[in-house]
Formats: C-alpha cells, structure tokens, sequence
C-alpha cells in the first residue's frame, strides 16, 4: 500500500476546508497513512468576474484537476459533487460521496426578511441561472445582480452594497461559518437544489484499486444512491449552468423519491415532477424516467429555447 497519498483540490476556503474534511476523515481510518494536499488552480478560479451562465461549465472548476489525476500526479481528488460535470473523462470515476450537508438554498437579506417579505422590486445577488428562474417564478418583481468569489468575498459585496438579498447554498454557508446571517433556509418547494448540491465527492482513477477501497471507506451509500439519480436525469436533459434545472432525491423507508424541475430563464415557465422508486432499484434509471417525463411535459419546449437564447449571446 502506499505510505503518501496526494490530494488534488481547488485553492479557496472552501474547497480546502471540504478537503481537510475528507482527510481527517481517511487519516482516522487509515492513521499510518500520509495525505498531502496539493492547490490546482482551475478556469473557474481564474475567471471571476463573468457569470458562469456565459463562461461555460463543462469542467470549469475541475478539468485542471483532473488533468493532473489522470498523469498520475495526484491520487485523488475532491470536488463538491455540483462542480463535477455528469460525462467524466475516460478513466476516471466517484470513488467516494461522503454524506450530504442539508441541500437547500438560503437567503441573506438586510433586514432579516424572508422572501415573500422582501420589498417590491427587491435585488437579490446571485449568478445561478436555476435560482434565478426559480426565484423570478415565485416572484416575477425580483431584480437580479451578478455576484462571483468566494463565501468571505460574496458577503463582503453584499454588506457593502444596496442589494435586498443574496442567494447561496446553506452547506456552503455552514462550511464557511456565517450560519448566523441566514435569514432564511428556502424551503424546497419554492427553490429545487443544483444536481448534488451539499455533497463532496472524491474523483480517483477508474484502474486504481488500491485508492478505491481507501476512499470507499468514507463513502455514504444513500447520498451516492440519491445523487445517483439526480446526475442521471441532468444527464439525460443535457443540462449544465446554463440551463436552469433543478433536482434533489431523498431516501427514506426503503424508497427514494427523485423531484425536479425546469424552468425557462425568466421563469414564466416552469415544468416540475417527481417520481418515487426501490432505493434497492436502478436509481439511475428513475433520474432518466423522470427527466422524460418532464420532457414531455414541456421541459423539451423550454430547454429548446434556453439553448436558442443561449447561442444568441
């Protein structure tokens, strides 16, 4: 076995802390083990003053990383799931989904006001296209600003602007230690997480036996089974950050239960399913189920016209 694992990851606090989590996690498991962590800059790092909607998304936070995975460079690398695009290079798999943080989306607004409290016309700063049109859907009045960075430099924008509210995902919120600005966990119903949005993932090399059952280790089946399902119906409408889709599986009882959305950019129109199956079944294939379901539904009129709107800019 190897004495020095490396672990590929991004440089910001919060991919750092992500992957000082999954060590500690491995170390205790595996305490005659070294880890070493090693910073890979990725596009998405280096690009932080254009929304991710204009960008591109196929990899932009993780191709660089993986390109040093696949040389042989690092052993393995760690990732939030929501980063990591549905088609993989050839040669690398998830090793590892460690068990998810709580997946929604919350509000930090001024006053402490929740959304339907929120003064006509009120802006609210976030770059995500899905919450967005999720948002517009529930409140057609809201106004929108860009907001890129890190968790410390998002806020710092926020509490030196104007703005009415912001958007961020409450795992990482909790990461990142501001769960005391939240001033609202966006139920679900009104705001349908990113495909696996709160978990982390650990990327590794599909030959690679050896770092496979290290990670496994520290793998959460029912966050792999659920987000498993999400993955699969992203991938089967094709979607990416420039689409606003969005999903989220739970399990309980012996049953997991797939719900998912899309929406047009504005949110005039918004198609939303959910499908139920054996969590002992083909999660996959129920991800696939519904994203046809929703095609035909209307979602396949509306992602035709995102992707026109898309081609335009």
């Amino acid at each position: 076995m190897k004495q020095k694992i490396i672990i590929g990851t991004r440089g910001s606090k919060l991919a750092l802390w992500q992957t000082e989590f999954v060590k500690e996690k491995l170390l205790k498991i595996f305490p005659d083990l070294e880890f070493e962590v090693r910073i890979i800059k990725t596009k998405g790092d280096k690009i932080l003053d254009s929304p991710l909607s204009k960008i591109g998304d196929k990899g932009i936070f993780t191709r660089e990383i993986e390109i040093e995975l696949l040389n042989g460079e690092i052993d393995l690398a760690v990732h939030s799931l929501k980063d990591l695009p549905t088609k993989l290079p050839d040669g690398l798999i998830i090793g590892a989904v460690l068990e998810r943080e709580d997946v929604r989306d919350a509000l930090i607004s001024k006053d402490n006001l929740k959304l339907a409290e929120l003064p006509l016309n009120s802006t609210i700063a976030t770059s995500s296209l899905r919450r967005k049109a999720q948002l517009l859907h529930f409140r057609a009045d809201f106004q929108f600003v860009d907001i890129r960075g890190n968790v410390d430099t998002r806020f710092k924008k926020f509490d030196e602007s104007n703005w009415n509210g912001m958007v961020l995902a409450y795992a990482g919120i909790k990461r990142m230690g501001y769960t005391n600005r939240i001033s609202e966990l966006i139920p679900t119903d009104i705001i349908l997480p990113a495909v696996g949005q709160g978990a982390i993932a650990v990327e590794i090399r599909e030959d690679d036996t050896e770092i496979f059952e290290i990670v496994r280790k520290v793998n959460h089946l029912e966050t792999e089974l659920a987000t498993k399902a999400e993955r699969a119906l992203l991938k089967h409408l094709e979607g990416g950050c420039q689409i606003p889709i969005g999903a989220f599986a739970c399990i309980s009882n012996g049953k997991v239960k797939l719900s998912a959305m899309i929406s047009s950019l504005d949110g005039s129109l918004l198609v939303r399913d959910s499908i139920e199956g054996d969590v002992n079944g083909d999660t996959e294939k129920l991800g696939i189920e519904l994203a046809e379901r929703l095609l035909e539904q209307g979602g396949a009129k509306i992602l035709d016209e995102v992707r026109k709107a898309n081609d335009k800019k």
